[in-house]
């Protein structure tokens, strides 16, 4: 029997800050933000941030993501702004990504707004690719509000190529036979992760269309660009060997709690998750690990049990980060009313660290600060013990949190499978 063609999907929320808002708003019976000149970031009256999200209208004046708001508003003086609001986005990415698992055996969540489908064999399920995107394509925007691109190819890395066309509400194939039509005439820049840096030096070289760098030689690439031209020259022929789809895996890294007395306040609750993600990325730290996964569960006083999971929008191991998206799935599973006998959570899908970071618009330099927060405290705890460095929100906590660790055993758990 044939091996069956591989076949990815690509699927990528259109200006996807800006859409979840103006969804937002019209179910509040507001006007629609796609329809004017309007951007999400910053504080209008004061004319701080960038620009994270942008309507049709508001690029027709120029205005381009990542610039800062106030140039925006020089272009466009009746531009729309509103703020960010990360909680919606995680609860509209949520629901974008239930979507995706009706109709893909295999959902690879890639960033907050896009991710990859595995639809290798769904020849039985879906008359034919173009079928299986349009249908998706289709129940995003009829249920959830808001329109996505889809991109198809044999490949993940081909597949988000396919989805950067034309844009928005379109599906777009780039098989093997495709890619000299399709991708080779446009400029190097539009490369996947071919940076502002590395097309001036291609442009240098005299390579200035993506079929220029796919038919160089690789060894002249190498010589210029190191180990990344050969990997731009191996995109630019349409071959992935790369592993930054970051495929889940097992490993996971887990602490829970038993409670000597049930829990039944929403602050004690969080004290001590906080506590237990504490311990959980101080481990993926040790074992140079970051999660893109985490994981909040809990036992109630009856020994029910539930739990819940969901996807980072970036790999990490720092605290705070892992904290944030936990007790949000914590919120989410407690009715802060039943007695809670255990707390858990849970770092998964594991990977070293690669060097590479979805950039984040929101973020400021902010997940630098923490990283290098993380290790400071890691070096003083390792030098002087645990207990000579403790967060603020813990203070006046710590030595009930502590009692309830000696008192725990052989109920606590921190494991790695």
């Amino acid at each position: 029997m044939d091996t069956p063609r591989t076949v990815y999907f690509h699927i990528d929320v259109n200006s996807a800050f800006l859409s979840w808002e103006s969804v937002r708003r019209l179910r509040e019976g507001k006007s629609d933000l796609r329809l004017v000149p309007a951007i999400v970031g910053g504080d209008q009256s004061r004319r701080h941030g960038i620009v994270l999200a942008k309507s049709v209208p508001a690029k027709a004046f120029g205005i381009v993501t990542g610039e800062p708001v106030a140039a925006a508003l020089r272009k466009c003086p009746t531009l729309t702004v509103v703020p960010g609001d990360y909680d919606l986005y995680i609860r509209m990415s949520d629901a974008f990504m239930e979507i995706l698992h009706r109709y893909a055996p295999k959902v690879e969540p890639f960033s907050i707004d896009e991710a990859f489908l595995d639809m290798t064999g769904t020849d039985l399920l879906y008359k034919d690719p173009l079928t299986a995107a349009d249908l998706i394509r289709e129940t995003i925007r009829d249920e959830l509000g808001f329109t996505v691109n889809v991109g198809i190819a044999e490949n993940r890395m081909l597949a988000k190529m396919a989805s950067d066309f034309t844009k928005p509400d379109r599906v777009h194939t780039l098989w093997p036979d495709e890619i000299e039509t399709k991708i080779w005439p446009l400029p190097v820049e539009d490369l996947l992760f071919c940076g502002s840096s590395t097309a001036e030096r291609l442009i240098s070289l005299g390579l200035r269309t993506i079929g220029d760098v796919a038919r160089t030689p690789e060894e002249i690439l190498v010589r210029h660009l190191g180990k990344h031209g050969k990997t731009l020259h191996e995109y630019a022929n349409g071959i992935d060997r790369s592993d930054w789809s970051r495929e889940p895996e097992t490993r996971s890294v887990s602490h829970e709690t038993t409670m000597p007395r049930d829990v039944t306040d929403a602050e004690t609750a969080r004290l001590i998750l906080l506590s237990l993600t504490e311990r959980v990325a101080a481990r993926l730290r040790r074992n140079g690990d970051k999660a893109r996964q985490v994981s909040a569960y809990l036992t109630y006083a009856d020994f029910t049990r539930r739990s819940r999971q969901a996807a980072l929008p970036a790999a990490t191991d720092v605290t705070e980060e892992l904290y944030a998206q936990t007790v949000r799935l914590f919120d989410q599973l407690w009715d802060k009313k039943t007695p809670i006998r255990l707390i858990g959570m849970s770092a998964g899908q594991l990977g070293g660290d690669d060097g590479f970071r979805q950039m984040d618009l929101f973020d400021g330099g902010r997940h630098e600060r923490l990283e290098k927060l993380d290790k400071a405290i890691d070096s003083i705890r390792s030098r002087y013990g645990r207990g000579s460095v403790t967060r603020a929100s813990l203070l006046g906590n710590e030595v009930s949190l502590r009692k309830r660790r000696d008192d725990e055993q052989p109920g606590d758990s921190s494991e790695r499978s």
